[in-house]
């Protein structure tokens, strides 16, 4: 990338982060901890009046006898709800524009989601809908679009990974265009995040191994990145230590109590860090895929980060090399070259350890490259902060190299 664009792009993101954003003053989601988030929601709506909520709910918790109790408790305390669990891991379009119409046809005044990123992500674009007068949920893509603040919104992750409980963001995709994008604004921070470890449970190992990886991922680019504070580098630390020591553990015994739990703090800790400080190219190439091809994004993260990573090369090293520190990989001797190179090589072996493959298989077609290329560019500049800025030759390089099909070697042979 040449270096007049380089300059452009920085003196945007020192204008954004250092002298507008503190304006902003994004608020931390009031949390509530809770051993039973069914019973935590009813008290809530009833305590502040509300009758109607439209409850967005994952597809393998609408059977459970939890939820079904919550239900007839509702009833029995003259709250009647309507529920939409039809969740895909990308939520689209038409799945906002349908759900809005609910909400408005059946009077709803409340929002609530249980479940991952994706049943999280649907419920705020509907309360975008709900209370603004742009009924285009296309026309609040990007930053400080959304004019009026969201119905009450309670939040419930059943995932150790988004962090969409905590953040001011909602990602979109629009099946027509193959498009992929995200709405970003502090008016989406919720009326309270609630979490509540027993959820995670019933959770499938691909979905532990992916979401816990989306959440690594979250941290670290948030730590290396150029518009970190002390409260998001302490947030991504916290999060990258909780998930160095939990996370192989959640993923080899979900009954692990404190690993369920302490993967569910880090996944909430690396959301606060994010959605302050931003992520990098790991997102938006995850972005363009998932728009393109609806590869869940966790997954997409997780191949992605350790070729970015290396991507980067030299400028990433010494904050890389402090990641080493944190989760003592390395002699504290060792150069800062070897300990950035030693935690890219611990990435690697974690998804293997998760049973996540190296690179993609039969997903990126060569001729998607020019799309997908520039899907990801646009996303990443000027906005995100990155500890170096990729031009497009750059991220197809990545793309390249992400894709099995490209470069037939199988470093698991």
């Amino acid at each position: 990338m040449n270096k007049f664009k380089i300059a452009l792009y920085r003196t945007y993101q020192f204008f954004l982060n250092k002298v507008f954003a503190p304006f902003l003053n994004i608020k931390e989601a009031p949390t509530i901890e809770s051993d039973d988030c069914y019973e935590t929601i009813k008290s809530l709506l009833l305590k502040e009046g509300y009758k109607r909520p439209l409850i967005f709910i994952a597809p393998h918790l609408i059977q459970d006898e939890r939820f079904l109790n919550f239900k007839k408790s509702l009833q029995e305390n003259n709250i009647e709800c309507d529920v939409y669990y039809h969740i895909t891991p990308n939520p689209t379009v038409d799945q906002v524009e349908e759900n809005y119409k609910t909400y408005k046809d059946n009077n709803c005044d409340s929002l609530v989601a249980i479940g991952g990123g994706s049943a999280m992500d649907l419920a705020k674009a509907v309360g975008i809908l709900a209370t603004n007068k742009n009924k285009d949920i296309s026309k609040y893509r990007g930053l400080l679009k959304v004019k009026k603040h969201l119905p009450y919104l309670l939040l419930v992750p059943t995932t150790a990974g988004t962090g969409s409980e905590t953040t001011i963001c909602s990602v979109i995709t629009d099946l027509k265009k193959n498009d992929k994008y995200a709405i970003n604004d502090p008016k989406l921070i919720p009326s309270y995040a609630i979490l509540d470890a027993s959820l995670l449970k019933t959770l499938p190992k691909t979905i532990i191994s992916t979401t816990g990886m989306d959440a690594l991922t979250h941290a670290i680019e948030t730590f290396i990145g150029n518009a970190t504070t002390k409260k998001t580098i302490s947030y991504s630390t916290l999060a990258i230590q909780l998930i160095h020591d939990n996370l192989i553990n959640f993923y080899n015994d979900n009954n692990d109590d404190l690993a369920r739990k302490n993967m569910l703090k880090a996944s909430y800790f690396a959301g606060v860090a994010f959605t302050r400080s931003y992520v990098g190219y790991v997102h938006a190439l995850a972005h363009a895929l998932g728009g393109k091809y609806q590869v869940a994004h966790g997954y997409a993260n997780s191949i992605l980060l350790p070729i970015v990573l290396r991507k980067y090369g030299k400028k990433a090293y010494k904050k890389l090399a402090l990641i080493n520190d944190i989760i003592k990989l390395s002699n504290e001797n060792e150069s800062i070259e070897n300990k950035a190179k030693a935690v890219i090589d611990y990435i690697d072996n974690l998804n293997k350890s998760l049973d996540i493959p190296s690179k993609f298989k039969g997903v990126i077609k060569k001729e998607d490259l020019p799309f997908l290329v520039d899907h990801a560019y646009k996303e990443a500049n000027p906005l995100y902060p990155v500890v170096r800025e990729l031009d497009k030759k750059e991220l197809e390089e990545i793309l390249i190299e992400s894709e099995y099909d490209f470069n037939p070697i199988n470093y698991y042979e």
